[in-house]
């Protein structure tokens, strides 16, 4: 009995470490897959209209409003900051907002600060979308569920 799962072990893992097999995706190598096709377009995120509001993602847990602030500081007149936090433990969800002076020292401050590492973590900064109207369609479903 042992014999025949020892035999037929083999005939399973063939397809997987074949590389003439005709099941491949790949003639070089079974485990890499075949590059998408051109004919199927990448969707990209819309990119939000310039603005003085940034939204910053990426934020340690142990980032806080201060220190948001503070970093964001070195590129303009930082009007508000604030790292979005959990309710019941007090610690970043890991994002919040930063809102400048000027339109300017937004663009120097996505520049300063996107792709960097604050608290240890590589954070990013976009300029913020605006928020929905209330019962507006938000990718084909209304805000605050079915109504």
């Amino acid at each position: 009995m042992t014999t025949r799962v020892a035999a037929a072990a083999p005939r399973v893992l063939r397809r997987f470490f074949c590389t003439n097999s005709a099941s491949s995706s790949s003639p070089s190598f079974p485990f890499i897959p075949s590059p998408p096709s051109a004919a199927a377009p990448v969707p990209t995120r819309p990119i939000a209209e310039p603005s003085t509001n940034l939204f910053v993602s990426g934020l340690s847990k142990r980032t806080t409003t201060e220190r948001l602030r503070e970093e964001f500081a070195k590129f303009g007149e930082v009007v508000h900051a604030r790292v979005v936090t959990d309710r019941l433990s007090g610690y970043s969800k890991g994002f919040g907002f930063v809102e400048y002076a000027t339109i300017e020292e937004a663009s120097k401050g996505i520049e300063g600060m996107d792709g960097k590492f604050l608290d240890g973590w590589v954070i990013f900064a976009e300029y913020a979308r605006p928020r929905p109207k209330p019962g507006e369609h938000v990718n084909n479903a209304t805000q605050h569920g079915r109504q």
